[in-house]
């Protein structure tokens, strides 16, 4: 067995018309040694992997001999990004103008058949007049793609259409010609069942123009709604910013946002996008992240503080230092992973593309069938006929083929939107058989940052004073609790007084001089240096706040001790509603961190999380997961750090704050990109929708197929109502999957 990574390339495929082209496609590609394919019809592009001594040149040759084109896709150029979608729109526009033109010709055919009415003396030749160019113009697409399968030995749902027409057209001209519906004055009662007829005075040139009309408007709407299940993924990939003014020399230039390197600084102004990932290294603001993340609310950044690409400059002017350009950034990576998602398949979709593999050849031997029973049954050529061109068009499977891609589309498109990268399609199925949710604690349930929490002064000591003195000597350290109190002193307090004679003591505190006051902050051991003890009020504050999982740091000048700091990780505000969200779908919530007991217990209380296993280091995170696995558990865990990774890969399902590492990020099987836990909730409930969408799709289309059949086959039918009822089907799957568009977080 081979070690070497596949590579992987993706193909943009043309000529397919159905799934069971989709299907054909991909055995191709799949019979040449080591490649693995997946084709998606309405994506119209194959991802495939391929080991060493395969080139693309080989898969291309290889759809080819299957009847189909096959392409790599151009590098979009500066000046071309609008090509792609004008070719689509273009397609699109060409299909509705056939669409249109045969429905003009077929109305009247259709009316003159339908109504005895509107029969005038030599109706039928007028109807053949205006059927003939829908026949022969109209389905030429449907004839064309039979005819190339047909050379080639296969069959696919334009092998049907075609059939089913030109039966129904040649039929009409032998009875014209030869038979007596072309004599002046003939009458044609037009009934949803067959009677017993000789049928050499029956014409179906109704059916051979309203079916094509059908079809090509259920293709028609299958196009247009394709290419608006695609529209979120497009809108994302034109979210950045076109052009950027880089600081070059100290002026600033306007360039393409191409030309944009690691290393540039460039200047974003109110209102602007920021053009590529960075930080920023000058001025202030508050940065509309809405579009990658669903938040509504502005993010105020600083100085040193990370930036995303595509987000909106909502404040002051930004100079910000561009860390990662072009594919590398988040927005990139985002479109990839949706991308990818949107080009595969489902379980469910598997057994629908097998089905439909065989489906055609089984519909083509049932209409033979068909017509030998009505013809040996007496039952007359007309019944016969109509029964079997009826099984012919009825079961046309392309709803099948449209199930599970649109719905993917949508579904995907919708969470791009929403900051929630779905990786595949496995995923969704993953997400309806979880039952417990293990929560990494750090940078997911709660801030992952320091936050000074309570000051607890002795008797007759300010706390504002203690603020200011303590803040000011905390200040110059760049430990994370030092800059937790001095963080929350100059939100009390305001601006701090210099500092004197800093000096920091490893592994104990600080010490300096504040207004002419010899400061220590730091541990207890450090006051008591200084023979600074904390008195009987303090101690027990300081025991009570550690207790309650905070870190209590001790203030002391001038030869006494003033105060007990407490700084702690706080919850995030959202994460309670989010574990009641996680609960109402039917989760169990687990706490896991490497903090002792007593802080787990304390957060876990706040966050309403009962099941808590704490004081678990690092590499073993992944033997957790493991364990509650073995007792029957579906896991899945939420992190953000490098040392949750291999749980999110070990997990059944793996969630990515997308706050968090890159290697976490890439471990994870879903990814959010905004550091809420509720969006955890928002994305099991939408992987939950979209699988339930797809099979709703697959129900109806394989029940109509199931259905309709039996009927076609009996003569119920009448073939250009079997015709756009096919075409409904197709079109009432794409809308099904639209209705994901409307998908919202919970609020």
């Amino acid at each position: 067995m081979s070690t070497t990574t596949p590579e992987r390339v993706e193909l943009v495929i043309g000529g397919m018309t159905c799934a069971s082209c989709a299907n054909r496609v991909e055995k191709r590609l799949n019979r040449l040694e080591g490649v693995t394919a997946t084709v998606n019809y309405a994506t119209e592009k194959a991802s495939v992997a391929f080991e060493p001594g395969v080139s693309p040149d080989d898969l291309i040759a290889q759809v080819e001999k299957a009847g189909y084109t096959a392409a790599l896709p151009a590098p979009p150029k500066p000046d071309e990004e609008e090509t792609a979608p004008e070719a689509e729109d273009a397609t699109v526009r060409a299909l509705r103008d056939r669409l249109l033109v045969s429905t003009v010709l077929a109305v009247p055919v259709i009316a003159l058949a339908m109504i005895p009415a509107l029969q005038f003396t030599y109706w039928q030749w007028a109807s053949l007049t205006l059927a003939a160019p829908v026949l022969v113009w109209g389905a030429a697409p449907f004839h064309r793609a039979a005819y190339k399968n047909l050379r080639l030995g296969a069959a696919t749902m334009d092998t049907l259409v075609s059939l089913g027409t030109i039966a129904a057209f040649g039929w009409s001209l032998y009875a014209l010609f030869f038979g007596t519906a072309g004599e002046p004055g003939m009458r044609h009662p037009f009934t949803l069942t067959v009677g017993r007829v000789s049928g050499a005075g029956e014409i179906y040139l109704e059916v051979a123009a309203g079916v094509t009309v059908f079809i090509l408007a259920g293709r028609y709407f299958e196009a247009r709604s394709k290419r608006r299940a695609g529209a979120a993924l497009r809108a994302l990939l034109e979210m950045g910013a076109k052009d950027v003014a880089v600081l070059r020399d100290g002026r600033e230039e306007r360039v393409p946002v191409e030309r944009l390197t690691t290393g540039d600084r460039f200047v974003v102004r109110p209102g602007e996008k920021i053009a590529t990932d960075g930080v920023v290294v000058e001025g202030g603001s508050a940065v509309d992240m809405s579009m990658l993340t669903g938040e509504s609310v502005p993010v105020e950044v600083g100085v040193g503080d990370a930036v995303v690409g595509a987000t909106v400059n909502a404040g002051g002017r930004l100079v910000v230092e561009a860390t990662r350009v072009g594919s590398d950034t988040q927005l990139a990576q985002m479109a990839k992973l949706v991308e990818e998602a949107q080009s595969g398949k489902a379980q469910v979709q598997r057994l629908a593309d097998r089905v439909s593999g065989i489906f055609v050849p089984i519909v083509i031997t049932l209409a033979v069938a068909t017509l030998g029973f009505w013809l040996g049954t007496g039952g007359g050529v007309t019944a016969a006929f109509t029964a079997a061109v009826a099984v012919l068009i009825i079961a046309c499977p392309c709803a099948l083929g449209l199930a599970t891609p649109t719905a993917l589309l949508v579904g995907t498109g919708r969470g791009a939107q929403l900051g929630i990268l779905i990786r595949g399609p496995h995923i969704l199925e993953s997400t309806r058989r979880i039952d417990t949710v293990v929560l990494d604690k750090t940078g997911t349930v709660t801030t992952g940052k320091m936050t000074l929490t309570d000051v607890i002064t002795a008797d007759g000591q300010d706390a504002d004073e203690v603020l200011r003195l303590a803040g000011a000597l905390e200040d110059s350290s760049e430990h994370p609790i030092a800059q937790a109190i001095a963080r929350g002193a100059v939100q009390r307090v305001g601006d701090l007084p210099p500092v004197e004679d800093f000096a920091a003591v490893e592994g104990l505190g600080v010490q300096g001089v504040v207004d002419g006051h010899a400061v220590l902050v730091g541990r207890t051991r450090l006051l008591d240096e200084w023979s600074q003890h904390l008195p009987a009020e303090l101690e027990r504050a300081k025991a009570a706040a550690e207790a309650d999982g905070g870190t209590a740091v001790a203030v002391g000048w001038d030869g006494e001790a003033r105060a007990v700091l407490v700084v702690a990780d706080t919850i995030k505000d959202t994460s309670a509603e989010a574990i009641t969200r996680l609960r109402s779908l039917g989760l169990r919530p687990v706490l896991l961190t490497g903090d002792n007991e007593t802080v787990a217990r304390a957060i876990a209380a706040e966050a309403g999380i009962d099941e808590v296993i704490a004081e678990v280091l690092p590499a073993d995170k992944v033997d957790v997961v493991k364990r509650l696995q073995a007792e029957g558990r579906t896991v899945a865990m939420v992190g953000d750090g490098v040392n949750d990774a291999a749980a999110l890969a070990q997990a059944d399902l793996g969630l990515a704050m997308g706050t968090g590492t890159d290697v976490a990020i890439e471990a994870a099987d879903l990814t959010l990109v905004r550091g809420d836990l509720r969006a955890a909730a928002d994305a099991i409930r939408l992987s939950r929708r979209t699988l339930g969408t797809i099979k709703g799709n697959l129900f109806w289309a394989f029940a109509y197929n199931v259905a309709a059949l039996p009927l076609a086959a009996a003569g119920l039918l009448n073939p250009m109502l079997a015709g756009a009822a096919m075409a409904f089907s197709s079109v009432f799957v794409v809308s099904n999957s639209l209705r994901l568009r409307r998908f919202q977080p919970a609020r």
